[in-house]
């Protein structure tokens, strides 16, 4: 399927408009249309579903699309079916199916054209089941991992901007987990266990959205465990990065208190780390 295809098929579902109407003469005894699924050529069955998929009839457009998987894999028209299989799947919010189906599909023809919409589609499905931070990232990996690949792999694609947004927005939710846990122990007192939290998220989530409080949380958790260089080094950072920050702001007031003020320090692990905060990242 091209990309032309692609294209109107999707401005067809958009439309919502349409109808498929299809007569037959019925028998008691026979279901015609079980015998129109047995015997109908893949050729047939394809421009079947593509009809019912214009007038909306999604439920039945997918029948005639696992028909073809199941009565002619691997040929042409099985593989275009599996395309149709997986959108409509993603399309309907079925999307750990719309992974099975998809990923079927890569694994048989991740060197056709249509290999890169498909990762895509893989890739939106576990977007779509990200959760917000108090909860298990899991699909924010995966949502990673599945754009990735379309970057990786299919690099002149049209799907590469948008890999990458949804790439951005999993490492922000990923980022936010290690900061929830990460200020959770930081209310209770428990230093050591917020600091290696809040350092996961600078030395591997530098360019997300919460790197500026992780830098401002680290100055208060080695202030609180009186390691003061650390602690110095993390405002340093914080206000070289964002020196019209509260996060700043608060953190220089934090030092103050115990006479102290920001200062670098070479050989802070701190400091290593923000070489690769990049602002607007």
């Amino acid at each position: 399927m091209n990309k032309t295809a692609r294209v109107l098929l999707v401005s067809l579902l958009l439309a919502g408009t349409g109808t498929f109407v299809a007569s037959c003469q019925s028998d008691q005894d026979i279901d015609i249309s079980k015998i129109g699924m047995e015997t109908d050529p893949p050729e047939v069955l394809y421009n079947q579903g593509l009809a019912n998929f214009k007038a909306g009839n999604t439920t039945e457009a997918q029948r005639k699309f696992d028909a073809i998987d199941r009565q002619h894999p691997f040929t042409d028209w099985a593989r275009k079916a599996l395309v149709m299989s997986t959108f409509l799947k993603y399309r309907t919010g079925d999307y750990d199916a719309a992974i099975t189906t998809g990923s079927r599909y890569m694994n048989q023809y991740a060197n056709t054209d249509d290999a890169a919409y498909v990762q895509y589609l893989i890739g939106l499905s576990y977007s779509k089941q990200i959760p917000d931070v108090t909860q298990d990232q899991r699909a924010a990996a995966q949502t990673i991992d599945a754009m990735q690949k379309v970057v990786d792999n299919y690099p002149q694609s049209e799907y590469v901007d948008d890999a990458q947004t949804k790439i951005r927005f999993a490492r922000d939710n990923l980022a936010g987990k290690e900061m929830q846990v990460g200020r959770y122990y930081l209310e209770r007192k428990e230093y050591l266990a917020a600091i290696q939290r809040f350092r996961i998220v600078v030395e591997k989530y530098p360019n997300t959205n919460q790197v500026e409080e992780a830098l401002a949380r680290l100055v208060e958790a080695y202030f609180g465990l009186g390691i003061v260089q650390e602690a110095q080094a993390a405002a340093a950072v914080l206000g070289r990065n964002y020196p019209d920050s509260q996060w700043y702001a608060d953190s220089y007031k934090l030092l103050q208190t115990g006479g102290l003020e920001p200062r670098e320090n070479a050989g802070s692990w701190i400091t290593r780390a923000a070489s690769k905060i990049v602002l607007g990242g």
